[in-house]
């Protein structure tokens, strides 16, 4: 998970930092004293995790099918609707960071947002349950379906928004609240360990039981289950509140990277010196060493000149004289952002193949058995199991195995590299699955007829996901795992989040791509019996290969900062 490395940044990373001392993380668990925290937090973060996961994950899964079938919206633009929404759930983590780092701290931004999610699932629970706040119900396919009208759509968005925001930032701020409970790295990586096959499990009984619930029982009540679940796991998460370690916020880390930059100008007709003597250390630490050489341009910023510094040793003039350790925080940041947005065109084929998957389930034979049918929501656990599977067996077996025979750990970019070639697989997998199923559509003669079902099982959407959620073992916990490690001390909550940003503007771009290949191309009509998906994943099995290419070259040229290459660690 993201465990065998993750666990080296959140008690570690304030040991050394690129060769200088970093006191943020010892300053913040000095602050918060030894008496809270410990493994006795963990049961009230699993609890309060399993019943946030299973009330987000239960509306968000099922999304694309309470569109079309409540609200009669058309298939593709439910899929771009939930793409949006997607999106919007992977980049509000970042907010949530910022909050917590700078000015709130963990406990209070998860328990402000868990109370937004509440909110959202009180609402989503009345568009299900009253019929005035959601459209006539219609035939799905049907030419007669009249769509939701402006206050529907105002009610049904404000809950997706409010839910959106809660699912959004409880999930890696609370991780992150979770890691600060502990000191040693070893514990870190078991409550990583935990911490993510906790979600896992969520995920999995939500997809499962709450989706059938929803489609077979009544949305209604599904939407009321997971209104519960919530306020149980923001209750759990209130009652442990005397058992955590409560981090302090240390002030913006943004406002210190953003003064590197305004020194740097400022300073940039300055003759930069190779004596460490001058340039600004800081009051806390005694090293006299010189910047690093890479993004030269960066070190004015750390260059003593009259007035900057008062008698003290303090800083007179911010943001014009920066520490060492701030100017080299930035530079890590500059560094990482190649490998970070090669991550973005890794996961917008993933966002694509994720809604269009439930779209081919819809148009496909879901019956196992005279009496079972599979929900098309449901299908996505698949890539959920094939994760939670796949990463017990790499982390217990596989990177254990492999370290024996050769001496040497996996690093985050040799995962994350793993991670792209899986991920190309599966497009290709994805593209041969479509033609066959097209092609038995085409041999009934169903590709005129809006909502017929292709006599074909939808376990042949399985292999395909069952190789994403491969990738996603490898790629994921690579990338928490190197922002964790790479990442200022001071911007743990952001370094946690990094991976949602991505998925989130994957999400985006998966949205823009797909609005693209509609109005240049005939291969995504709202009856995909009558389009060309196959296209669309080969169209990604290319682009993914070129990201590949861009993404060997940028891990060649990456240096890791904490990160010793061959031990792991």
């Amino acid at each position: 998970m993201a465990s065998v490395e993750l666990q080296q940044s959140a008690g570690g990373s304030g040991s050394k930092i690129n060769g200088f001392v970093s006191d943020d993380r010892e300053t913040q668990l000095l602050s918060s004293g030894d008496k809270h925290g410990g493994w006795v937090t963990f049961v009230f973060v699993s609890a309060t995790l399993t019943g946030l996961i299973i009330a987000g994950w239960g509306w968000l899964t099922n999304l694309i099918v309470y569109l079309i079938e409540e609200f009669n919206v058309k298939s593709i633009d439910a899929t771009q609707i939930a793409n949006v929404v997607n999106g919007s759930i992977n980049l509000i983590p970042i907010i949530g960071a910022v909050l917590a780092d700078s000015f709130l701290g963990s406990f209070h931004v998860v328990s402000i947002s868990s109370v937004f999610s509440l909110l959202g699932m009180v609402v989503l629970t009345l568009t299900a349950t009253l019929s005035r706040l959601r459209p006539q119900h219609c035939e799905t396919g049907s030419n007669l379906c009249h769509g939701p009208s402006k206050l529907q759509f105002a009610v049904l968005y404000t809950g997706i928004t409010l839910a959106s925001i809660g699912l959004g930032v409880v999930r890696f701020t609370l991780a992150t609240l979770g890691a600060n409970q502990f000191d040693k790295p070893k514990d870190q990586a078991i409550f990583f360990n935990w911490f993510f096959f906790t979600f896992y499990a969520a995920c999995v009984f939500s997809s499962l039981v709450i989706v059938y619930v929803q489609d077979s029982i009544s949305w209604g009540l599904g939407f009321v289950i997971c209104a519960a679940a919530n306020f149980i796991g923001l209750l759990i998460f209130l009652l442990g509140n005397r058992f955590y370690r409560h981090d302090k916020p240390q002030g913006s880390p943004y406002t210190s990277l953003a003064r590197v930059i305004v020194a740097s100008l400022r300073k940039r007709n300055i003759l930069l010196s190779s004596d460490g003597k001058d340039y600004y250390h800081g009051t806390n630490t005694t090293a006299a060493a010189t910047p690093k050489r890479s993004f030269r341009f960066l070190n004015h910023a750390a260059l003593k000149t009259e007035g900057d510094i008062q008698s003290d040793g303090s800083i007179a003039k911010p943001w014009r004289i920066c520490t060492v350790q701030q100017v080299e925080d930035l530079k890590t940041l500059i560094r990482i952002f190649p490998i970070w947005s090669s991550t973005v065109f890794l996961t917008t084929p993933i966002a694509v193949q994720t809604n269009m998957t439930v779209l081919q389930a819809l148009a496909m034979d879901r019956h196992l058995g005279p009496n079972f049918k599979i929900p098309a929501g449901s299908i996505v656990v698949v890539v959920l199991l094939s994760s939670a599977i796949f990463i017990a067996i790499l982390d217990r077996f596989l990177f254990p195995t492999w370290k024996k025979l050769t001496g040497q750990t996996l690093t985050p970019l040799q995962r994350i590299g793993t991670g792209h070639v899986f991920n190309v697989l599966s497009m290709a997998i994805s593209a041969l699955v479509e033609s066959k199923r097209l092609k038995i559509a085409h041999d009934h003669h169903l590709q005129n007829q809006q909502g017929a079902i292709v006599p074909m099982l939808c376990l042949w959407l399985f292999p395909q996901l069952v190789v994403v959620g491969i990738g996603e073992a490898f790629h994921f916990p690579g990338n928490v795992s190197l922002y964790y490690q790479e990442f200022p001390a001071s911007m743990k909550s952001t370094a946690t989040s990094m991976i949602s940003i991505v998925v989130g503007i994957a999400f985006y771009v998966s949205t823009a791509l797909v609005d693209l290949i509609r109005n240049v191309t005939g291969w995504l009509p709202d009856d995909i019996n009558h389009g060309r998906l196959d296209n669309v994943y080969w169209t990604f099995v290319v682009l993914g290969l070129l990201n590949f290419g861009y993404f060997l070259v940028c891990a060649k040229l990456y240096k890791y900062q904490n990160v010793s290459i061959g031990s792991g660690k």
